[in-house]
């Protein structure tokens, strides 16, 4: 977001999104005084627009603008490679810029839909992974145009951006669900000010606090909300904290998910979007294991759906990591270079697929649409990044020298991690849907799991039963019963 101030700005890029911001910019006469755009295209520099002059190219020109801790630059390149953002990076804090800020959300910039309210300063997942797939937004949202959506998670990582960029679709309501009143008031003020400054089209905005293991509650404002479309984000998410408490992994993410599967069909909800994740690819924790069943859980109602009056389309969007988010290494390396050091990688080898969070959403989005009942979706994730690269590459951000200013230490894996994820099990084949970067995964033969049966086990350990009272919070018995369920889950101790 941005911050009132009065210094000279730069803005780099003089295309439409560079010229529409220095509009805004000179109409609200509060946010500083553009003095000129810097840009590479020969075509542009040397003209004025507006009466402010193209500047470039920029390398050259970078180093003679005799900047001042009040200047500011704006990076207004919509079609900027990830390569070109982190040379454009280089030259500016070569050029003394000390604040750099970046227009994000390339799907809605490139719509024309740009606005200063969405600028933030540039950070490093700007810079790292791959350039992230255009999507024509409003094309991929029109299946949400005067429907009424329902996010669970709105306050997460995935639910916050998923409800960013669905301002643009057109929605009659957006229920922004979650159980913490703090980050549900955040993402509702977020949002409330992005309309105001003319983001999107003007949905009306509803929170909604709630838990998702209140079955008797998701009924009754299911039934209230009257949603449409539902996207599930919300989930218990850090793989060692859920190793320490793995029966409110299950009580939250499976016995959540079932309750708000259930208040979907008995509200005929038209369309339900479960997002999962490559750690439930043949489990190894029981935080992955519960996605697993959860994923299992929705496609399961899919097959019986047409039959029984319940929601129209069950599916499933499963990726990997995301730069940035709450549960992410990235904020937790931010935090260590900010301390001096150092920062902690599990293993020199270790290995993830990432994608930046807008890039996810709006696939996830685009999915949402194209996809069909009963159907398991996965996000093309390009290929894996090793943890100690990326590492050096932050410390490299905040202007130091791996190894020499800030330390790697490496710490072994920790309760519930593998050294590598996968994306899919040998059982599943991922097959090409005619849309960039979405797949369709294909299984060989359906998977050997009662999961009624494993979710009657379950229930007394995760909800007080006095007939069988020695069970409840029993973590033993549930790892036991997983187990048998799921033969890739890792016992403490069985390393």
């Amino acid at each position: 977001m941005i911050h009132q101030q009065s210094g000279r700005l730069y803005i780099i890029g003089a295309g439409f999104a560079g010229q529409t911001l220095a509009r805004e910019i000179r109409e609200k006469k509060i946010f500083g005084q553009v003095v000129a755009f810097l840009d590479d295209d020969p075509a542009k520099t040397g003209r004025r627009l507006d009466g402010v002059p193209v500047l470039g190219p920029i390398r050259d020109v970078a180093q003679l603008l005799g900047m001042n801790p009040a200047d500011e630059a704006i990076i207004a390149i919509p079609s900027a490679s990830r390569e070109y953002l982190e040379e454009l990076y280089g030259i500016l804090k070569g050029a003394g810029f000390v604040r750099i800020r970046i227009l994000p959300g390339l799907s809605q910039i490139i719509e024309g839909d740009a606005h200063l309210i969405q600028t933030r300063q540039i950070d490093p997942q700007d810079l790292l992974g791959r350039t992230p797939v255009r999507l024509s937004l409003k094309e991929s949202l029109a299946y949400l145009r005067g429907r009424r959506v329902l996010v669970t998670g709105a306050g997460g990582s995935i639910g916050s951006e998923l409800c960013r960029q669905l301002l643009s679709g057109g929605a009659s309501r957006l229920y922004l669900f979650g159980h913490g009143e703090n980050s549900i008031y955040q993402i509702d003020r977020e949002l409330r000010i992005l309309q105001e400054e003319g983001v999107g089209e003007k949905a009306i905005l509803v929170p909604v606090i709630g838990d998702l293991k209140d079955a008797d509650y998701l009924d009754y404002i299911t039934g209230k909300l009257r949603a449409d479309v539902i996207f599930h984000t919300a989930a218990y998410k850090h793989v060692p904290m859920m190793e320490e408490n793995p029966v409110a992994a299950i009580e939250n993410n499976l016995f959540g998910t079932l309750n708000l599967i259930r208040a979907a069909k008995k509200r005929r909800v038209g369309r339900f979007v479960l997002i999962t994740t490559d750690k439930a690819v043949d489990p190894v924790s029981v935080y992955g294991v519960s996605k697993y069943l959860c994923e299992r859980a929705v496609l399961n109602e899919a097959g019986e759906s047409p039959h029984n009056g319940g929601a129209a389309n069950f599916m499933v969007v499963r990726f990997g990591n995301v730069l940035g988010s709450r549960g992410s290494i990235m904020p937790l390396f931010q935090r260590q270079i900010e301390r001096g050091g150092p920062v902690t990688v599990t293993s020199p080898e270790m290995r993830r697929w990432f994608m930046t969070i807008p890039e996810a959403c709006s696939l996830v989005l685009k999915a949402g649409g194209v996809g069909r009942n009963g159907k398991l979706y996965l996000l093309d994730m390009g290929e894996p990044v090793r943890i100690r690269d990326m590492a050096e590459q932050m410390i490299r951000f905040y202007g130091y020298e791996p190894g020499k200013d800030i330390g790697i230490e490496y710490i072994g894996l920790r309760p519930g991690e593998r050294l590598d994820e996968q994306l899919w099990t040998g059982d599943e084949t991922p097959v090409s849907t005619g849309h960039d970067r979405i797949l369709q995964v294909e299984r060989k033969r359906p998977p050997d799991l009662d999961l009624e049966a494993l979710t009657r086990e379950l229930l007394p350990i995760c909800r007080f039963d006095p007939a069988q009272a020695e069970k409840y919070r029993d973590s033993a018995l549930l790892r036991r019963v997983l187990k048998a369920a799921v033969p890739s889950l890792i016992i403490p101790g069985d390393r």
